[in-house]
């Protein structure tokens, strides 16, 4: 859970390594370190903390010379410390490494290389790395990384210098991502594309069991035999603008501020004119296909896992197939009953998540057919899987996620659009109501944008309680979950989301007086239910928050206040009604000085288990 750059050319290579670390600070991040090479040793430089803790740091003695790597560790072994911080060196100096993942067998190969007289000085699994090379190196660099490659087991992306190659990096992949920029007398590697986007857009994205080669000059690409490889150029089409903040305070509030284009961008290029057809060119399935289906699994982590639960009730009500959602951490240790007629749809904003690509490795194997829904075009989860639908968010720089959820929804919807038209599940007109009700959503979540000082004055009264709780049914619940995660990650409130229905099995003990609880009322079909529910709450002398549509004058009656958003369908609406609860929890962590957009604690991308 790391970020990863490098550089090989003709400026000094700390320049960019600072200013691309800069750029993958949104990966979460404990410490940073250089190692520069400067004709004749490689100095290191390395901090625990913020970058700026490292460019002070080296401020008055920045390392000098002409080809680099650089890092920005998440502590996996060992804590965050000056000298757990990467790169790590061998003992004599000759060599350095960033590493990306988590070496699972680090500690025999530790106690082997101890008994030959290695001397380590962190608590890294990573350090490993750097005395196996030294202790495989015959002067040959190239082969001395694939013996390395040979032992070592687990995931990793991988940079190497030597200083006995003074113009050359050696990169490689194994489940974590990883770029080469291509440039004029000079190249780059990175973890992720913004830390290049400003020096170059053509790119080679590594797949696993690659090896590049990368010298100012030109860059080499083999398989572990040595088979040289043709890399196709990816063309990144993101404006350099896109990473960055825009005028706005956080990059939180720019991303929900960046949905109304996010959700168009997804919806526009998959429904007809006419709205009466989802097209989704990605997948071409036929009726037979999708009738060989008995059951769907939807896995994924997090915010994506909400997304799932949505996704859950779209598929089951309109395309009426089975599904099963499971957390992607608990998914492929329970042995679960997959075979060719299970179709397992995974989720990941980045495509890299690394629960999620066991998942969907693990469902591969079982004969399942797969699916990926993801944002990152070239991820690892995106290579693996059979067929891939992407969301068109852009880039998505806050760990919060927002932009990439709303997507997710679309996606989700569109699918199980797609399938109950094959499948005959939907009536025509059915499906142009609904199509013609999606195209109006962008603008919709304009609306909901334009007026957010009554959710100001919410967050200054209730930002300071210790607890928040949520509640709703049916896809309000689903909705009240992704919301209550937003506010406890980036304010650290404790908040719960709980089915307004189970509040009698235990949850009402929890009401007090004065404790905020925010309901969800927008599902027409268990309305008069939820309002029942909100009753008993304000009866314990709860503060009642209500979110319902425009056209809902009921609410209001029961609540102590309420949060309107445009009225469209109940199946529809969880994509507008999200929108006040991700400004509720950013306005809760500004009143409470929280840091944003790198809450404590989380990482935007969790690549390793």
């Amino acid at each position: 859970m790391c970020g990863i750059v490098g550089y090989v050319g003709e400026k000094q290579a700390a320049n960019f390594l600072i200013d691309g670390l800069t750029k993958l600070e949104y990966r979460g991040y404990d410490s940073a370190g250089i190692a520069v090479f400067d004709g004749e040793k490689i100095n290191v430089a390395k901090s625990v903390g913020r970058l700026a803790a490292l460019k002070e740091k080296i401020k008055n003695n920045t390392p000098e010379g002409v080809m680099g790597i650089g890092h920005t560790r998440w502590a996996t072994h060992g804590r965050p410390s000056d000298v757990n911080s990467h790169p790590h060196t061998d003992c004599s100096g000759k060599f350095a490494i960033v590493h990306n993942g988590i070496i699972e067998n680090f500690m025999s190969l530790k106690e082997e290389l101890i008994a030959k007289g290695h001397k380590f000085v962190s608590e890294t699994d990573t350090e490993v790395v750097a005395h196996l090379i030294e202790d495989v190196y015959e002067g040959d660099f190239v082969e001395a990384v694939n013996k390395v490659l040979n032992r070592i087991e687990g995931s990793y992306s991988l940079a190497f210098m030597c200083q006995d190659y003074p113009d050359t990096l050696i990169c490689t992949k194994k489940d974590n991502p990883l770029v080469i920029g291509l440039g004029e007398g000079e190249n780059f590697i990175a973890s992720d594309i913004p830390a290049i986007i400003a020096y170059t857009r053509r790119t080679y994205i590594m797949n696993d069991g690659e090896i590049a080669v990368v010298k100012k000059d030109s860059i080499w690409v083999t398989d572990r035999k040595g088979n040289p490889i043709t890399k196709k150029v990816f063309e990144v089409n993101w404006n350099a603008e896109a990473a960055e903040k825009g005028g706005y305070e956080h990059f939180m509030l720019k991303e929900i501020h960046e949905q109304p284009k996010a959700v168009r961008d997804t919806i526009s290029p998959r429904i007809n004119k006419e709205n009466t057809q989802v097209v989704l060119d990605e997948l071409k399935w036929t009726k037979e296909y999708v009738e060989n289906f008995n059951k769907i699994y939807i896995v994924a982590c997090g915010t994506a896992y909400h997304a799932g639960l949505v996704g859950k009730y779209y598929i089951e009500k309109l395309a009426r197939i089975p599904v099963e959602i499971d957390i992607a951490s608990e998914f492929r240790y329970r042995d679960p009953i997959i075979d060719e007629h299970t179709l397992t749809i995974v989720i990941s904003q980045s495509g890299e998540t690394s629960d999620t690509l066991a998942a969907l490795k693990e469902s591969k194997r079982l004969g399942a057919k797969t699916l990926a829904i993801t944002n990152v075009v070239g991820s690892s989860i995106a290579r693996e899987a059979d067929q891939v639908m992407y969301t068109w968010a852009g880039p998505e720089i806050a760990v919060a996620s927002t932009k990439a959820y709303t997507t997710q929804l679309v996606t989700m919807f569109l699918f199980a659009m797609y399938v109950s038209g094959l499948k005959g599940t939907i009536t025509i007109e059915r499906t142009h109501e609904l199509l013609t009700q999606l195209r109006l959503l962008p603008d919709e979540i304009n609306r909901t944008l334009e007026d957010v000082e009554p959710i100001k004055t919410f967050a200054k009264n209730y930002a300071f309680n210790n607890d928040v709780f949520y509640i709703g049914r049916s896809l309000d619940y689903n909705v009240a979950l992704e919301g209550s995660l937003k506010l406890k990650e980036i304010s650290y409130i404790h908040a719960e989301a709980y089915a307004a229905g189970e509040l009698k099995h235990g949850t009402l003990a929890l009401i007090e007086s004065g404790v905020p609880v925010i309901a969800l009322a927008t599902q027409k079909s268990v309305y008069e239910k939820t309002l029942s529910n909100i009753k008993e709450v304000k009866a314990r002398d709860a503060v009642m928050i209500g979110i319902a549509a425009e056209d809902d004058n009921e609410l209001e009656k029961y609540v102590d206040h309420v949060i309107k958003v445009p009225a469209t369908d109940e199946l529809l609406i969880p994509l507008l009604t999200v929108v006040p609860l991700q400004l509720l929890a950013y306005y809760a962590a500004i009143t409470r000085g929280c840091d944003v957009d790198k809450p404590r604690n989380l990482a935007k991308s969790v690549t390793v288990e």
